[in-house]
């Protein structure tokens, strides 16, 4: 397929997204807000997300322009300007998301107050949430289209790929000055440039999810455990003090978080397809180049269809004057119709992209091997759209499952809230149970989709499933973010004394939210897993001498027959280890991080209600501003620590213990957090909906203030992290230490401590 056509298509999809996103946002925002009280308590919300968000954004500013000048000494200048391009591109997203959040929750609380209509209100949410996922797919596609102009075209770093000699990627005068000392590359590969764009994603998704994280978990839990359990007031009762910063924090959580670590999925999945196809060439795991600028531009292109599908997609629910009062069968008929239309178009790309018949010549001395079994195309020009077709597939069967273990639709969620008659301890021995069985079908899904898309179309298979799981994310995320977006117009109902309607509604649209995130979660780290695979894979190759093809029988080996990653070795095996321990290191960094600042929150919880005369009685009203302040300050003060240390882990064994032991260390975290991720989501979700099911009267004599209720809210309280920071983050932990692991490891293969010693 023509370049110059991709990136055309590329650049229209992304546009048209940012379009329909613009044309929703400004729909939403000339809507009503309702009563005076209304607008004041979404206007606190308003500021007090603007003002966390942009104090984070500052320090992750500073965080970025440091690796940015280390990528431009040690690796090359167009990395850094690719990796600055990644993190504005991500930035963007999330402030936009956040922001479209906090004017479309108080309209969803008006729609509903207005209309009390289910349909309506549901309309006005999923628009606001849209306008998340359309930035998502467009910021991640504008970036992408830009970097490939840049570098990939205009610089010639894909004519160098193809080559096989990145020398002549860039003119001398762009050599680092640290290369020159003979510590970087001498020039910057595609493969570099692609690996800045994506580790800039990286960057800012970590700070974002983890400072989200722990301040909409610090505000939630001392909001509950003082509020709930202890002055048994209802949720988001205005005597809460912690009420409005736990709204502020499912926007900066929630939504910019969301937003920024699914683009940073989406991108990471896109360009592990593109970097392993440079990587199999430029070694010479393949041999013929005629169809490496297919193998490069495929992503982009199944992405771009994937995006207009999603557009059309999403359009399908507002074009219907009336929908019915089922809230998860209307989001999921918009998925579906995005999915199937992805498919569809998706197979359109496979044949224009593959379908030469140029690549159905026999390869000259081979022996009989076409171009495309050259390739480990076992069926044609169909073996990618397969692959493709299978991580869709793959990614629908994860989030189905996420849903029979976390929706008080079924089963084990429901037997989680009857444990809850029972006490506090049985409702979290029960819920942690549920959520280490939701582990085991998942990951079985998750290896079929491997096995079978590496059949098809060799490592480039597994890349083409993981494009396939989230080339619809922008419905997905636009699932997922209208949940936020109804549980903040439910806290608004409550803090504005509206008619309890009013919140049932907001309730069922937000028990439906919960459901979605927790799909989201599934498919957020399936399509991790997928991608961090393929860049692992890289990573390999880009330490492992090339390979010369030599004879016909060196075609029909496979990819993987010419990388070294042995288990055995003392290196790998111990960096095995350590890696499978690292998620766990990390996760708990991050309860901890709540803890602490939870623990703040509750302590003046419970001085205001102590001190305040007449707070309790509903004479007076809190101070918000300080529990606003203690979220902001604890998330802004504990999330360096976390963020910094995924990023800085690989490098430093790196320059200590070698390539080996960062192979090892990545293959050990990648399935460790695979397990955990989906643990934390499916247990923090099903323990949220639990509580849901007891207060819509689904546990037989118990309601909202019963002490089955008391134990479901510590339940929650104890998944509240689980699900909305440990859980979210996994999957950047791996994808962003594989990222910075090939960025850098052709500085480190050959220069660290061990290598130095001569052991």
């Amino acid at each position: 397929m023509d370049i110059s056509l991709v990136l055309g298509l590329v650049i229209v999809a992304a546009l048209g997204g940012l379009a329909y996103a613009a044309f929703n946002y400004f729909s939403v925002k000339k809507l009503e807000e309702g009563t005076e009280r209304m607008q004041e308590i979404a206007s606190a919300i308003r500021v007090g997300a603007n003002a966390f968000i942009t104090y984070e954004y500052k320090i992750v500013a500073i965080v970025a322009i440091v690796v940015a000048i280390l990528l431009a000494l040690v690796i090359s200048w167009s990395a850094a300007v690719a990796f600055i391009i990644g993190a504005t591109m991500s930035a963007s997203a999330g402030w936009v998301g956040m922001k479209i959040a906090t004017f479309a929750n108080v309209r969803v609380t008006n729609t509903a107050r207005t209309t009390k209509s289910l349909s309506d209100t549901l309309k006005v949410a999923f628009k606001g949430g849209s306008v998340m996922g359309l930035c998502v797919s467009g910021c991640a596609l504008l970036g992408i289209f830009i970097v490939f102009i840049v570098f990939g075209v205009a610089l010639k770093q894909i004519d160098a790929a193809a080559a096989k000699d990145s020398a002549v990627a860039l003119a001398s005068s762009c050599k680092s000055i640290l290369a020159i000392c003979g510590v970087g590359s001498l020039e910057s590969s595609f493969t570099m440039t692609l690996s800045g764009y994506a580790l800039g994603c990286s960057v800012i998704a970590i700070f974002a999810r983890i400072g989200g994280g722990i301040y909409t978990k610090a505000a939630d839990m001392g909001a509950d455990l003082v509020g709930k359990t202890e002055a048994h007031i209802p949720e988001d009762d205005p005597r809460n003090p912690a009420t409005i910063a736990d709204n502020v924090g499912d926007n900066v959580g929630d939504v910019a978080g969301l937003g920024s670590d699914l683009l940073e999925s989406y991108v990471g999945a896109l360009l592990s397809g593109t970097i392993l196809a440079i990587e199999l060439f430029v070694q010479g795991v393949y041999a013929d180049t005629a169809i490496l600028k297919s193998m490069i531009m495929f992503p982009l292109a199944f992405a771009a269809v994937g995006l207009i599908s999603c557009i059309l997609g999403i359009a399908s629910l507002f074009i219907r004057k009336k929908l019915s009062d089922n809230p998860h069968k209307e989001l999921n008929g918009a998925t579906y119709i995005s999915a199937v239309l992805t498919i569809v178009l998706g197979a359109v790309v496979a044949y224009f992209s593959f379908g030469n018949d140029a690549f159905k010549a026999v390869i000259e001395g081979s022996g009989g091997v076409t171009v495309l079994d050259s390739v480990e195309f076992k069926i044609g020009w169909l073996s990618p759209w397969v692959a493709a077709v299978i991580g869709v597939i793959a990614g629908i069967v994860i989030g189905k499952l996420a849903e029979y273990y976390t929706s008080y639709d079924y089963k084990p969620t429901k037997e989680l809230a009857n444990a809850s008659i029972e006490g506090s301890a049985l409702t979290i021995t029960q819920g942690l149970a549920l959520g280490m069985i939701s582990c085991m079908l998942p990951c079985v899904v998750l290896g079929v989709a491997i096995f079978g898309s590496y059949l098809l179309s060799g490592m480039y298979g597994v890349a083409a499933a993981a494009i396939g799981m989230l080339s619809f994310v922008a419905v997905t995320v636009s699932v997922d973010s209208y949940g936020p977006i109804s549980d903040n117009a439910g806290g608004i109902a409550e803090m504005s004394y509206l008619d309890p309607s009013v919140r049932e509604i907001t309730d069922e649209l937000d028990a439906v939210g919960n459901t979605t995130a927790a799909i989201g979660k599934g498919f957020a780290i399936g399509s991790a897993a997928l991608a961090t695979l393929s860049m692992m894979t890289s990573y390999i190759f880009a330490y492992t001498p090339a390979v010369e093809i030599e004879n016909a029988a060196d075609y029909a080996k496979g990819a993987l027959d010419y990388i070294s990653l042995n288990a055995i070795e003392p290196a790998v095996l111990v960096g095995c280890v350590v890696g499978a321990a690292l998620p766990f290191m990390f996760s708990g960094m991050l309860i901890n991080a709540v803890a602490k600042a939870a623990r703040k929150m509750v302590e003046e919880v419970r001085r205001q209600f102590r001190e305040i005369k007449g707070l309790l009685e509903g004479e007076v009203l809190p101070d918000y501003k300080t529990c606003i302040e203690i979220s902001s300050q604890g998330a802004l003060k504990e999330m360096r620590l976390p963020a910094i240390f995924c990023i800085a882990f690989p490098v430093v064994c790196g320059f200590i213990f070698g390539a080996q032991f960062v192979g090892g260390v990545l293959v050990g975290a990648t399935i460790s957090a695979i397990m955990l991720a989906l643990f934390c989501g499916n247990a923090g979700g099903a323990w949220d909906n639990g509580k849901k099911y007891i207060e819509v009267t689904g546990v037989e004599g118990n309601k909202k203030g019963s002490a089955a209720h008391d134990a479901a809210v510590v339940g929650d309280t104890v998944g509240d992290p689980l699900k909305d920071t440990v859980g979210p983050s996994l999957d950047i932990l791996i994808k962003i230490m594989s990222t910075i692991s090939l960025v850098t490891v052709s500085t480190f293969a050959n220069n660290n401590l061990l290598s130095w010693l001569g052991l």
